[in-house]
């Protein structure tokens, strides 16, 4: 691969190179051009077709229509540091929920018309579909680079294409303008995501179990268990492998209460995954968290779900500097000794220090040795910070579901 151009390096005069009509503009005033796909917005402001986000990066080399609509990223801009996306365009069975929470993606090389048998639409269409913007032709490294050592900064995506009369739009002062709604956009510490992107009402899972090549998804007929998910931006995947372990699922809100949760008589309880700061999500949640982890149902969680249930048993939360995203992360299994890959994203962290007593560490990144798991000892109950539900994959922490299902077993 050749070396960044022109059009790829920040610019601090903020002038636009030849060939590019977008950019990305991170709050301290750095501007990276390059050419716009999907959605047109060129306010930079929350009211254009990209909302201002946290910029973030990903590092999968697979899945990227999945990762776009995983509820989890609501609030971020994805960088994908893999360079080839779009290649297998977009079909309709690889979605995690209907509507994205994304903010928009910043690419390296451009989309290309897809070469898969399975796409039903490029993936510069499916963008615009769903209203979100992208920019390619970026430096990703360089910009993966400066999240890594710097942190995640806020941005947003600009458009700037050529007006009717063969001229641009006023792009100094559309950089300034994101640059300043980027300056005012508050951050995902304390914001509380999980409410824009859970369900708006009760509902049963319809049955959708796991996917294979020759039949799509399969159907589940006789469930074994029943077990209430708690939808804090629950993934289709979720679902899907609770049914294929032999559940009958029900959907709740993020708002519900104990009652609401417990008068499906559950035969257990699932956390799911979902976006933003886990305190500013526990302040409505955690009276329903501690009273489920109390009653000693068999739990589960994971993600947001995870720190919630941390939370609600007195551990603490902290936001990372960079988070982790990707499909290779490497986490031990503390009671087999086991190391499996694992898909992951997440920006806050359960503070280790914090866990109190009763409360144990089952899991461990390998990557920076942050917390990954915990269980509750003599009690049904545990949760992992990563995604075992992983589509496309991996899929080595499969067995975490099977785990929770033997916990019923044993407490019904």
């Amino acid at each position: 691969m050749s070396g960044p151009s022109s059009a790829e390096t920040p610019h601090p005069d903020n002038t636009r190179p030849p060939g590019c009509d977008s950019a990305l503009v991170l709050d301290d005033g750095t501007v990276y051009w390059g050419r716009g796909f999907g959605a047109i917005n060129e306010s930079g402001s929350e009211s254009g077709a990209n909302s201002v986000g946290e910029v973030c990066f990903n590092t999968s080399l697979t899945g990227y229509q999945e990762i776009l609509t995983d509820p989890s990223y609501a609030g971020q801009i994805i960088t994908f540091t893999f360079p080839h996306i779009g290649n297998v365009g977009t079909n309709i069975e690889d979605i995690e929920t209907i509507t994205p929470a994304v903010r928009g993606c910043v690419l390296r090389a451009d989309i290309t018309e897809p070469s898969n048998w399975r796409a039903v639409q490029p993936l510069d269409a499916w963008l615009k579909k769903m209203n979100l913007a992208a920019i390619a032709g970026i430096d990703t490294r360089q910009l993966t680079r400066r999240i890594r050592d710097g942190g995640a900064p806020n941005g947003t995506i600009v458009s700037a294409p050529p007006n009717d009369q063969g001229g641009t739009i006023d792009i100094a002062a559309a950089i300034a303008a994101a640059v300043a709604n980027v300056k005012a956009w508050p951050g995902l510490n304390g914001m509380d995501l999980a409410k824009d992107v859970t369900c708006k009402q009760t509902y049963t899972w319809d049955g959708e179990a796991d996917w294979s090549l020759s039949g799509g998804y399969a159907k589940q007929s006789k469930p074994k268990y029943h077990v209430v998910a708690v939808d804090f931006g629950a993934k289709r995947n979720i679902l899907r492998c609770l049914a294929a372990a032999g559940c009958k699922v029900t959907v709740v809100p993020a708002s519900a209460t104990f009652d609401d949760v417990t008068r499906h008589k559950p035969d257990g309880v699932f956390f799911s995954n979902g976006p933003g700061d886990p305190s500013a999500t526990g302040q409505y949640a955690m009276p329903m968290v501690k009273a489920v982890l109390d009653s000693g149902i068999p739990s589960f969680g994971i993600c947001l779900g995870h720190q919630l249930m941390a939370l609600a048993l007195g551990a603490t939360t902290s936001k990372m500097h960079m988070g982790h995203r990707g499909a290779n992360h490497p986490v031990k299994d503390l009671a087999t000794s086991k190391v499996e890959i694992t898909s992951q994203n997440h920006g806050f962290v359960v503070e280790r220090d914090s866990l109190p007593k009763g409360v144990v560490e089952s899991h461990t990144s390998l990557f920076d040795g942050s917390l990954e798991g915990i269980k509750v000892e003599d009690k049904p109950i545990f949760s992992v910070q990563y995604h075992p539900e992983a589509s496309p994959g991996p899929q080595d922490s499969h067995y975490l579901f099977k785990r929770f299902i033997d916990l019923i077993e044993k407490n019904t």
